[in-house]
């Protein structure tokens, strides 16, 4: 598929609102361009299937996001906040009803058909961040920047602190407020007038105006909507497209009033659906359970009409366009190199071995594009994008090298740190989106530079920090499989397990090395003992049986030993400690502890909740409020959290300390009074 034909597709889905077949795209990309290929229709039904950007009504008929969400109502609840303020902060509010390629700032609203003025509302980014985190909690900074060119130079010049005073265009509802006497917990239900544009009608609906009966009949589609889009979907590309398919299969329901606002629902109403860590982003998931990590690298900027070049890459696991290379020549040009002779080895890293007639293919085609560039390429045009261009293009080699010699090592994927495949997939995609970004004459603004230089310093501390846990686990792998295979002069084993525990709906885990006769009553201590929780509150093992092939769940006795499990096929189980919290279980290979061997933790991240929040959910909210909060939410959230707690701060001496003063170095419980 040509770029003209790229465009027109795009064209033809903004501008669709009835149910369309493949033969209906065509006629309009053949309006565009009349030369077509003979894998035009292959393609159209892959780019459609792979990028999610229509929904498919049967075996030839799709319904566009337009034609899906144009002139459905929904609901947006104006908050306190913005009552008193007499503004309206769109936000996030009109996700998926509208065209995501608009940011929120050049959304425009109607009143009884005239256009709501807009105005600017000051404050602390903070104080905005809570209107835009439907978009992912990691993102709302993004949002927030921006919103105007200041915005951006202000957190660029903070670098790693949110800047103390933003700026952020705001509907100027005042006169509308008054005019309907709006009181807080009314609502406004909106309707998109014109997708392509952004433009929705606002109009007023009390809050007692709509039964429980028929509130609870959208809830009940909402969540039914969720759970379908993840059986589908599994955890989508982001949040917004997760959002779309929701209301898609609610279906007329969902996309129906009354209704809740989006917001209220999965903030507030829903105890099925939450918003859950996802590698270095955050998704929408089943309430209580944790998105499991991926064996490989999801690369989502491959095109679904994959050139010679990118499907040999794509063999070998670098899912990159030819933008990305093209990228690579750019950056040989920026370092002055005398030929191109080094650019495959940057693209595909020497660990990576590609046959004779690959390298032969690649090499001519990379010689042929920096002939082609050299002749137009100005060094000094391409000072302010060289270096950046430069780091990013390390960074994605460096991740490529580390993914495959992760998979070359052939460790089992359980040892390894939560989400690390995600986490590298993330940084890759990341890496390889702002690759084409660069691969161009012209130099991107300075400001947006600025902003590309700063998520890049992200991307590389990530890659660091997951480097090193994946460093530190695979060479525990390697010690451990030497001790099975060398037990001791004598043949005599000393067998030690590895555990990794990880609180439900939080990035939060520990690995611990334990003695393989320990129960499950030494780990209820060791739990409650690395989370300084007090462990007076009800708890008990189980398994999921469907992990074991069966259905339903098992409850544990805690007289079992680690070795008893192992025995049995048993090496993923939970540990539910109240109401509010389930601790996920993975049991690792055994090793040889030798003599010297302790009971230790060797890694982990994040401070622990406190045992009396209840739950993940309020948990992340009180996190949330603590970083980003008003001052009155700030000082609610650390009188629930604590007055010292840091919701980054992980000491492993100190854990280490409290487990050595609970059991000793035989690994035997000293004294344990707490009961089930």
């Amino acid at each position: 598929m040509t770029g003209t034909q790229e465009d027109a597709f795009y064209d033809f889905l903004d501008s669709t609102a009835e149910p369309f077949t493949l033969d209906d795209v065509i006629s309009f990309i053949r309006m565009m361009e009349p030369k077509q290929s003979g894998r035009l229709r292959l393609e159209l039904s892959s780019l459609l299937s792979s990028r999610k950007l229509a929904f498919q009504l049967d075996n030839r008929r799709w319904v566009s996001r337009r034609g899906c969400f144009e002139s459905v109502p929904f609901v947006i609840t104006p908050s306190k906040m913005e009552l008193l303020n007499g503004i309206l902060i769109p936000g996030h509010r009109c996700i998926p009803f509208a065209n995501p390629s608009l940011l929120p700032q050049e959304y425009r609203f109607l009143w009884k058909g005239r256009a709501v003025p807009v105005t600017t509302t000051e404050g602390p980014p903070e104080e905005f961040y809570p209107y835009y985190t439907l978009f992912g909690e990691e993102y709302a900074p993004q949002y927030v920047a921006r919103d105007n060119p200041e915005n951006e130079a202000a957190f660029t010049d903070a670098l790693y602190e949110d800047p103390p005073e933003v700026t952020i265009k705001t509907l100027d509802m005042r006169n509308i407020y008054r005019e309907v006497s709006f009181v807080p917990g009314d609502h406004l239900v909106v309707r998109t007038r014109d997708w392509k544009e952004g433009v929705f009608e606002l109009t007023k609906v009390e809050k007692d105006a709509w039964t429980q009966a028929d509130i609870y009949a959208w809830i009940e589609a909402a969540e039914g909507g969720f759970e379908d889009a993840f059986e589908f979907l599994g955890p989508g590309s982001s949040t917004e497209e997760q959002l779309a398919y929701a209301y898609w299969y609610g279906g007329r329901r969902m996309r129906d009033i009354p209704a809740y606002s989006m917001e209220n629902f999965i903030y507030e109403e829903t105890d099925r659906i939450e918003t859950v860590p996802y590698g270095i982003e955050t998704r929408f998931w089943y309430a209580g359970k944790e998105i499991p990590d991926i064996n490989y690298i999801a690369g989502s900027q491959l095109p679904p009409d994959q050139t010679a070049v990118e499907n040999i890459l794509f063999r070998r696991q670098i899912p990159v366009s030819e933008y990305v290379v093209q990228s690579y020549v750019r950056d040989a040009l920026f370092r002055r190199e005398e030929d191109c002779s080094s650019v495959l080895e940057r693209i595909v890293p020497p660990i990576i071995r590609l046959d004779e007639q690959e390298q032969k293919y690649l090499n001519s085609c990379i010689a042929e594009t920096y002939k082609e560039f050299r002749l137009f390429y100005t060094f000094f045009t391409d000072q302010a994008m060289g270096p950046i261009r430069q780091r990013v293009g390390e960074l994605h080699t460096a991740v490529i090298e580390l993914y495959t010699r992760l998979k070359k090592s052939r460790v089992d994927p359980s040892v390894l740190p939560p989400h690390t495949y995600i986490v590298l997939s993330q940084i890759q995609n990341h890496a390889a989106a702002v690759l084409e970004d660069l691969d161009t004459n012209e130099s991107p603004p300075a400001e947006e530079l600025e902003a590309i230089d700063s998520s890049l310093d992200s991307m590389i501390d990530t890659y660091d920090d997951i480097k090193e846990l994946i460093e530190e686990a695979i060479s525990s792998f390697r010690r451990n499989n030497l001790s099975l295979v060398n037990p001791g002069k004598e043949g005599k084993t000393n067998p030690w397990r590895m555990i990794q525990i990880s609180i439900g709906g939080t990035a939060i885990w520990r690995r611990i090395s334990i003695p393989e006769n320990f129960q499950l009553m030494d780990l209820h201590v060791i739990i409650r003992s690395v989370f300084n929780w007090t462990g007076r509150l009800n708890y008990q093992f189980g398994v999921d049986k469907a992990v074991q092939g069966t259905s339903g769940t098992g409850i544990l006795e805690t007289k079992y030993k680690i070795a008893d499990l192992c025995d049995e096929g048993i090496t993923e189980l939970f540990y539910e400690y109240g109401n509010n919290w389930t601790v996920k279980i993975i049991i690792l290979p055994r090793y040889d502890g030798g003599e010297e061997e302790t009971l230790r933790c060797v890694a982990g991240t994040g401070a622990a909740p406190p045992e009396q929040v209840e739950g993940p959910l309020r948990f992340r909210k009180n996190v949330s409020a603590l970083e980003r909060g008003l001052d009155k939410e700030k000082q609610a959230a650390q009188e629930e959290l604590g007055p010292d707690f840091k919701p980054d701060f992980f000491d492993r001496e100190d854990c280490n300390q409290v487990l050595n003063s609970i059991f000793s170095i035989h690994g035997s419980v000293q004294n344990d009074s707490m009961g089930r």
